[in-house]
Order: structure tokens, then sequence, then C-alpha cells
């Protein structure tokens, strides 16, 4: 492959931020579902690792269940390496082929909706490739676990040569991983603290019908977690116990953009408001939740020694809560003529601008160190987000 399409190279890792750094408990990397979009998270992890930044917890839904599993599943001098490896694989086979299809493209007609194309007639070697069962039509009972249009068998033996699960189950990152019950409609989270993972619970995150058949685990068919929340930020939050964290929140999708004026803008606008899952709202929720338990933990400190002895005022007090969580929302940006396919864009070029803008954006971030703040005793929750 041309040295140009590649990420970039990873650079010397500086340390002395990294020990100058005053601990925040914690570092949590929470990675949103977006198809060919989570080259931006990959961009995100080498500029933080570069920094000196290595997450004790990867939380991730879809396609950021798969950069997920890619960097707890490794040891974090091979993690940059293997992200590499996976998105050189899927954006090698983006284009429709042979030089003659390229050049009648670039001539004729638009290359990026062709290559579009491609991936939809053809799939994407090492991630999913058309299921034979799908020409039977739509109404053709092939089972769960074949009603779709593609198959990812191709993605279980990447996931089995990119990612050691030997290494992953022995606890040196958590990963946690999201799906949701195809027959119950109930979010899950698998979770390495709690049950050892394989490639089937990664695959089940990034099962989006019906282009990808539902996954069984344990006796229940599972999709894409994004199909009920794209952000599985609320993990954190709901933890316990709960811990003092600094969050890096990598997010695909934009909530906020102009109004559409066509039917193609139309689909496109959906889709940003349905996958980027109100991840805001979210937000805000869990900062009165975690304001009303700083507030529960200083009424608590008030209390009468003989009061603070009653069990009734123990399990009231239970409910209070002293930690501090630093939220840093990573937003992708908007690249130029993007439209409603930017999620199956696996071209190279498209690939290479979304790797190069997220590592270009966390380390500005990183240099501006915005979690390095004074917080209101009261406030748990603080968000930092930032123009890039």
């Amino acid at each position: 492959m041309n040295v140009a399409t590649k990420p970039p190279a990873p650079a010397g890792k500086s340390r002395s931020n990294a020990s100058k750094r005053k601990s925040f408990g914690q570092t949590v990397l929470v990675l949103q579902g977006g198809g060919a979009l989570g080259a931006y998270q990959a961009g995100v992890y080498q500029g933080l690792s570069e920094a000196g930044i290595e997450p004790d917890w990867v939380i991730g839904t879809s396609i950021g269940a798969i950069n997920a599993a890619l960097i707890a599943g490794n040891e974090p001098a091979d993690r940059l390496a293997r992200l590499q490896e996976f998105w050189l694989r899927v954006r090698d086979s983006a284009y429709l082929g042979d030089n003659v299809w390229a050049a009648w493209a670039a001539a004729f007609a638009n290359p990026a909706l062709l290559a579009n194309l491609g991936v939809v007639m053809r799939g994407v070697p090492g991630f999913f490739e058309p299921n034979r069962h799908a020409v039977w039509g739509l109404h053709h009972r092939s089972g769960v676990d074949q009603a779709s249009w593609y198959t990812t068998e191709p993605l279980k033996a990447t996931l089995g040569e990119l990612v050691d699960f030997d290494h992953l189950n022995a606890k040196h990152v958590r990963l946690t991983v999201g799906a949701v019950n195809a027959r119950t409609a109930e979010m899950r989270y698998f979770d390495s603290r709690d049950m050892p993972l394989d490639a089937a619970h990664v695959m089940a995150s990034g099962a989006l019908p019906p282009a990808f058949p539902a996954v069984t685990i344990e006796g229940e068919p599972y999709w894409d977690g994004g199909v009920y929340s794209n952000t599985p930020i609320e993990c954190v939050f709901d933890d316990r116990p709960r811990r003092d964290s600094l969050i890096f929140s990598v997010n695909l999708w934009q909530p906020q953009g102009p109004a559409p004026e066509s039917i193609w803008q139309v689909i496109g606008r959906m889709k940003d408001i349905q996958y980027s899952s109100r991840g805001l709202s979210h937000v805000a929720r869990q900062q009165q939740l975690h304001r009303l338990r700083h507030v529960v933990r200083e009424l608590a400190k008030r209390l009468t020694p003989e009061a603070a002895q009653d069990p009734m005022v123990k399990e009231l007090a239970s409910y209070g809560c002293g930690t501090t969580m630093h939220l840093v929302r990573l937003l992708a940006p908007r690249l130029e003529n993007e439209d409603h396919t930017k999620d199956i864009d696996f071209t190279a070029g498209g690939i290479r601008r979304r790797w190069q803008a997220g590592y270009e954006y966390v380390k500005q971030v990183v240099a501006a160190e915005p979690w390095d703040c004074e917080v209101d005793p009261l406030t748990g929750v603080v968000i930092h987000q930032a123009a890039m």
C-alpha cells in the first residue's frame, strides 16, 4: 500500500507529561458505534497513547466495541499496531478492484459513491461479506443467526488474529461491550470484570440489523447495542463502586446540525440524530444525580453522632457519594462532502482523514488539560468539550 494512505506513524511516547499529571482516578475510554467513522477513534487512541495516557477501562458499542477489544486485548506496545492492521485490512478492499475500475470511477462518476456501492455489493473482506441465505428473499425463515444481508464470519477470524483474548481476560484493562437482546429489547453490557469475553461478545455488540445477523450468547440472540443506546457512557456513571474518573468519550455522530433541505440531507441528519443517542441529555441527567449524591454526603456529615448510627439514616446516607468524574467529550468533525453513507466510507482517503482528525484533535485537548481545574465540592460530573 502507498505510504500516503497509512495512519500517522507512532511518535516517540512522552512520559514527562504523564509523570507530572496529577491523579484523577481511573482513566476510561468510551467509544460510540459508527462503522467507518471508527477510524476517528483509532486516531484519538494514538494521540492519548503518545501523551502517556492509557485507559484502565474501555467501553464500546459496535465499531467502538471492535476498537475497544483491539486496545484492551493487547499489550500497550502492540495496541496501535493492531489498530493499524485492522483499519488497513478493511480499507484495502474499499475500492472496486483493479485499476481499470478505479480509472473508470474517477473519469465518469463519483469515486466515493462507487466505492460505497462496492461495499454494499461485495462487503468488506476481513469484516463482512454477502450472506448466501439472503438471496431467498425477505420472508425466508433462515433463523435468527442467518436473517441478514451479510455474514460477519470474516470479522470472527480477524478478531481471532488481532485480539489476544487470554490477555484480555487476564484483566489488565477492563473491557465492556454493549448489545441489546433481540428478543426482550433489554440492553446488556458484557464486562470482562465479571465474565470471560471472546469474539462472540464483540461481534454481538456490532451486529447491526438487518445488515448483520444476531449473535447468540447463553441461548439469547443479541444485536448491536446502537439499536438501543449508541453512547455507552451510562456504564461509568452507574458502576459500583464509584470511582474518581477521567473519561474520554469519543462521539462519532453530530448531535447538532443545519436543517436539511433535501431528502438526501434528511436521511443524513436523521442518522446523526438517531446514533448520537441523546448523549448530552444523558450526561445532564447524570450531572443532576451526582450532584444530589454529593448533597446527601454533605448533609450526612452534619448529623449528630447519635443520628448517624440510626440504621435507617445509615441506609439513606449510603446514597451519598464524593467521587468526581471529568468527562472529556471528543466530537468527530464533519468532513467535506460527507453524507448519510459516511459510515460505510471505507475508502483509504476517508479513513486516513478521520484517523488524522482524531489524532490532531486529541493532541490539542491533551495539551490544554481542561480537566486540571478547580471543582465545586457539590459537582460530581464536570464536562469538558473544546471546539476543534
